[in-house]
């Protein structure tokens, strides 16, 4: 006879789970080690840390500030560059103070423009 579950809509006779027992942690505990300690043990035992290690070519710390602007554009285009190329692309867009799909359109104008000279 195959089983059947439990309904969240029957009331059934079972008694009410008693947690009044279970009450947050008050004290600290003492017997633990200092983070030091831990570092120290951790260090010579040679275990790796789960902190994310820093990206190379990317310095520390250079996270950009979002950049939210309504212009109508709405493709997107993800493409994977060099890291000095994406620097000198924000600096440009930075320095002339437009925003990045204006500084991408400017580009393939430009590299259109150098294209039909060179034929």
């Amino acid at each position: 006879m195959p089983k059947s579950r439990a309904s969240i809509f029957e009331e059934t006779e079972t008694p009410a789970l008693d947690v009044s027992s279970f009450a947050p942690k008050i004290s600290v505990d003492t017997t633990a080690p200092q983070q030091e300690q831990v570092r120290e043990v951790s260090k010579s035992a040679r275990f790796t840390s789960r902190e994310p290690a820093a990206l190379k070519g990317e310095p520390k710390g250079s996270k950009r500030l979002p950049r939210r602007y309504r212009t109508g554009r709405n493709v997107q285009l993800s493409i994977k560059a060099l890291a000095e190329t994406v620097e000198t692309f924000y600096a440009i867009t930075d320095e002339q103070r437009w925003v990045l799909g204006y500084t991408l359109q400017r580009a393939v104008e430009a590299l259109q423009r150098e294209l039909k000279q060179s034929k």
